[in-house]
């Protein structure tokens, strides 16, 4: 699921890929639905190919993600970003990933996650473990 979904740099929010056309992406976005294209001089990319930086190995978005919906039982993020100190920010990210880098990791990378989290949810969009094509093919039979 997360291979389609996408962010846009110098744009906010996430948007869904919705079909390709030559040079060219047409995207949804998440939070008002509407449709448009995005072209390759934008820098495009997929949530499925994020990580976060640790102290080991670099975790797929798609852990943290999964290990924030079991924190917040399914819910959005009741710590509101634009309030929260940095101390906050970094003690909810220690709750999710304790061995997070806490050299390469910064406040505004922890806003992001929750804010593409938040609105993850609010979507519908709560299934964050990794599907093989096979198993995307026989669920859309």
């Amino acid at each position: 699921m997360l291979k389609t979904i996408l962010a846009i740099s110098g744009k906010p929010g996430l948007y869904k890929l919705i079909s390709r056309g030559k040079n060219m992406l047409i995207v949804e976005s998440l939070s008002d639905k509407k449709r448009f294209p995005t072209y390759g001089n934008e820098k495009i990319i997929s949530l499925g190919d994020i990580a976060m930086y640790t102290d080991a190995e670099d975790v797929p978005l798609r852990i943290i993600l999964e290990a924030m919906k079991r924190k917040e039982k399914g819910e959005v993020v009741a710590l509101d970003i634009k309030k929260a100190s940095v101390d906050e920010l970094y003690t909810y990210l220690e709750a999710v990933l304790p061995n997070y880098d806490r050299d390469r990791v910064h406040a505004s990378d922890i806003k992001k996650l929750i804010s593409w989290y938040n609105l993850l949810v609010k979507s519908g969009m709560t299934d964050f473990e990794e599907t093989s094509p096979a198993e995307e093919a026989g669920q859309a039979e």
